[in-house]
Order: structure tokens, then C-alpha cells, then sequence
């Protein structure tokens, strides 16, 4: 006949060998976590591609520079132009009539051009060289002549041109730039002149 001690005994060791079995069990494994949305994607630019970012760069930054050349050059052009220009103006002959040192309404649009370009430029001084046909005594000439000259200067000075910018010097007959003894001639040589003889490198068209 079995002891009931006995019995509780056995039971007691069946529950202990029970519970030390689920203590030794390894727990479950979690269950993976599911996202959800679009992925986000990094790409990164790298070889062949570098390359041609790069060398559109340097392809743009050159043309920039010819670019920026090129309008500088065309600036400069442009001023030597005007400044050539302002000289031509400047150096423009007016001539008179015979045995006259009054000036005639198409010389004095031509001293008109000069006004501003000397205005503009007050670095540039003139000499105004008066000049005669072979008509005449030399004494004669030589005094028409500078009766010219004065005459182109006072023009200027009435017009706002210093004094002291403005020399006048004759020549008579003796420098004429046509040779011959006919009108065509003598008109040629009824003339004044213009030199500069400061400032000629500065000079700008205003």
C-alpha cells in the first residue's frame, strides 16, 4: 500500500523538474518590424558623371573669360575709334576767302565741333597756324596769316576755350598744300591749321 507522504513527495519533485525545464527554455524570437512608405534613395555622383559636371563647369567658365575678353577688346576698339575721331575733329582745316580773315558760316560749324571735345578734355592744347595763297609780299602774307590765326583763336576763347590753351603761329605762303597758280589752288591755301600739342594721347570723344 503506497504512503500518501510518498505520494505528495513524488509530486512535488514531478512539479520541480517541470519548472526548472521552462526556465531553461530559450525565449521566442520577436517578430520582424515592417515599415511601411517609400525608401528613401541616396544616390551619389561619381565617375564618368564628375567628369562631365566638371568639365561642362570649365567649359562654361572659359567661355565666360572669352567672353569678358572679347567685350573689353571691343571697348577699346571703340574708344581708339572716338578718340580718333575727336583727334580727326580737332585737327579739321577751315579756310577762307581771298585776301580775308573773316570766317565763313561752314568754318565756323567746323570750330563748333572742336568746342566740346576740348571742353572735354582739358589736357589738350591746340596751335592754330595761319596760312595764305601766293598772292602778295611776304610781309603781306605773314600778317594775313596771323590775322587768321587770331581770328580761329578768338573764336574758340569767345566759346569758352582758355587762352592759355590756344597758340597761333603764321606761315604766310610758305607751307601751301597745293602747288599751282590757279583758284583751285589759292583756295586750298587760304586756310588755317591745327596742331596738338598737348594732351594728344588722352583724348576722348565726349
Amino acid at each position: 500500500m503506497i504512503n500518501a507522504s510518498r505520494i505528495a513527495g513524488l509530486a512535488m519533485a514531478v512539479a520541480s523538474v517541470a519548472l526548472l525545464d521552462a526556465c531553461h527554455k530559450k525565449p521566442e524570437p520577436l517578430a520582424p518590424e515592417v515599415r511601411t512608405g517609400t525608401p528613401t534613395t541616396t544616390t551619389t555622383i561619381s565617375g564618368p558623371n564628375t567628369d562631365s559636371i566638371r568639365r561642362a563647369e570649365e567649359a562654361r567658365r572659359a567661355e565666360d573669360a572669352a567672353r569678358r575678353r572679347a567685350d573689353s577688346i571691343a571697348a577699346a576698339e571703340a574708344a581708339m575709334r572716338n578718340a580718333g575721331a575727336a583727334r580727326a575733329a580737332l585737327t579739321a582745316t577751315i579756310h577762307f576767302d581771298y585776301d580775308q580773315s573773316d570766317l565763313r558760316a561752314e568754318d565756323r560749324a567746323i570750330l563748333d565741333a572742336k568746342v566740346p571735345i576740348l571742353q572735354a578734355n582739358p589736357g589738350v592744347a591746340i596751335m592754330i597756324q595761319g596760312h595764305t595763297d601766293e598772292r602778295g609780299s611776304d610781309e603781306y602774307n605773314l600778317a594775313l596769316g596771323q590775322r587768321r590765326a587770331a581770328t580761329v583763336k578768338r573764336y574758340l576763347v569767345d566759346h569758352g576755350i582758355a587762352d592759355a590753351r590756344l597758340q597761333t603761329i603764321t606761315y604766310g605762303e610758305e607751307r601751301p598744300v597745293a602747288q599751282g597758280s590757279d583758284e583751285a589752288a589759292f583756295a586750298q591755301n587760304r586756310r588755317a591749321e591745327f596742331q596738338i600739342t598737348a594732351g594728344a594721347n588722352t583724348i576722348r570723344r565726349p
